[in-house]
């Protein structure tokens, strides 16, 4: 009888190896204090995946049930951020600006070192070229990328043929969003157009099909068109307005005025659901907006960057730069991550996404909050203080290491 025990254990562990199993965690994540909005935890929590999901969130997991224990003491932890307003439609067209051409960029490139695990793209594309995005770009990327759908069905080629009223097609745009690609497709893109409110009513139209969001941006009008007018009047409540923060007066209009005062329809807009989107890029943000803005009590609903090649090396530089601009206008830590990862979650209709909930595809984002004298640019060169900065020092995208910035998670540790 004696000699039949272990021949049962070795039945057993050849037929349900994970009935035995003491390590069902593959990483760790030990110590950090985790910040995950949806779920209301701020606290120091450690964090289990298992098989590419998150598998549990809870104080004080026995490192002995894991595979690989990631020591993050010290750090914070956060779902991977997603970054609502890219452009990443890279392509080798010379002749075209960010749709197949060579001011997009290829995504892997550039988030996984910012703690970016989702884009989405702003509209590079129309209903005529997503399936070439699809094929060059999305299904060749690790990072997650979702689009919106410019409302130009050539999308964005170049000014001139964001113009082109007669290749807005509400009726194709709604239908490539919902009957060929819904899981990708998450709204429609209004941008670039220089005439009245036309390109944005088409947009409009296109979302009531599809039932989908819409994301405009609104300059290059002279004179600027009323931004009153495009709020109340134009957009529904969940649409959005990026380029909260630019300041150009010329072919815009501000959200502050020229003495520093927050126009009060804005508060309005946004308690009426409107949805005001960061949208940082090379020319849409600029201290003189920002800083009174949320002085007087006006936050941005999204933090994203407008990643392209004219915005990358400038003031935006990356996500976590652009997260910790909004800690030195004084906003809390836990704020900052609201707006990268639940926000525009909720906003795009993508509630999967944007926290740490077990059963969730893990995505994770590890950073480190330096502290000392840092100095933030905006896109006109000026420079803020502040005294914190956010660095990725790990991201983790649907279970795997994708960025390790000090190799805290290698098991290979050398000295000399």
């Amino acid at each position: 009888m004696r000699n039949i025990r272990p021949v049962l254990i070795l039945l057993v562990a050849l037929l349900s190896p994970g009935l035995i199993s003491a390590q069902q965690i593959d990483i760790l994540l030990k110590g950090g204090h985790v910040i995950d909005p949806k779920n209301k935890i701020d606290a120091i929590m450690d964090v289990a995946i298992a098989e590419g999901k998150i598998l549990k969130v809870a104080a004080k997991i026995p490192p002995n049930e894991a595979k690989r224990v990631v020591d993050v003491t010290g750090m914070y932890v956060t779902p991977g951020i997603i970054d609502m307003h890219v452009h990443v439609f890279y392509g080798t067209d010379t002749q075209s600006y960010l749709a197949n051409g060579p001011h997009s960029v290829p995504p892997d490139a550039f988030t996984f070192r910012a703690g970016v695990t989702t884009v989405v793209d702003a509209g590079s594309s129309g209903w005529k070229n997503f399936r070439q995005f699809k094929a060059q770009t999305i299904d060749h990327s690790k990072t997650r990328v979702l689009a919106f759908l410019n409302i130009v069905g050539a999308g964005m080629y170049g000014r001139l043929e964001e113009q082109d009223v007669s290749d807005m097609n509400p009726t194709m745009t709604a239908h490539m969003m919902t009957k060929v690609y819904p899981d990708l497709i998450v709204g429609i893109k209004s941008a670039h157009y220089w005439g009245d409110f036309t390109q944005v009513d088409l947009a409009v139209k296109a979302g009531e099909l599809a039932k989908k969001p819409v994301i405009v941006d609104f300059g290059e009008h002279k004179p600027p068109q009323s931004i009153e007018e495009l709020f109340m009047k134009h957009l529904r409540p969940g649409d959005m307005f990026t380029h909260t923060f630019a300041n150009g007066p010329e072919d815009r209009e501000t959200i502050v005025d020229d003495k520093g005062k927050l126009k009060p329809f804005v508060l309005a807009a946004q308690k009426r659901g409107i949805v005001f989107d960061v949208g940082h890029g090379g020319g849409a943000f600029s201290w003189v907006q920002a800083i009174p803005a949320v002085k007087q009590g006006f936050l941005p609903n999204t933090i994203s960057s407008d990643l392209h090649t004219e915005s990358m090396n400038g003031g935006m530089k990356d996500m976590a730069n652009l997260m910790s601009k909004f800690l030195a206008l004084g906003l809390p830590l836990k704020e900052v991550i609201l707006r990268a990862t639940w926000n525009p979650a909720m906003i795009i209709g993508k509630k999967d996404l944007g926290s740490l909930t077990p059963g969730s595809d893990a995505d994770v984002a590890v950073f480190t909050l330096k502290e000392g004298n840092f100095g933030f640019t905006d896109v006109r060169g000026i420079r803020l203080n502040g005294k914190t900065k956010l660095e990725a020092e790990l991201t983790i995208r649907a279970g795997k290491v994708v960025w390790d910035l000090n190799g805290i998670s290698s098991s290979e540790k050398l000295s000399f």
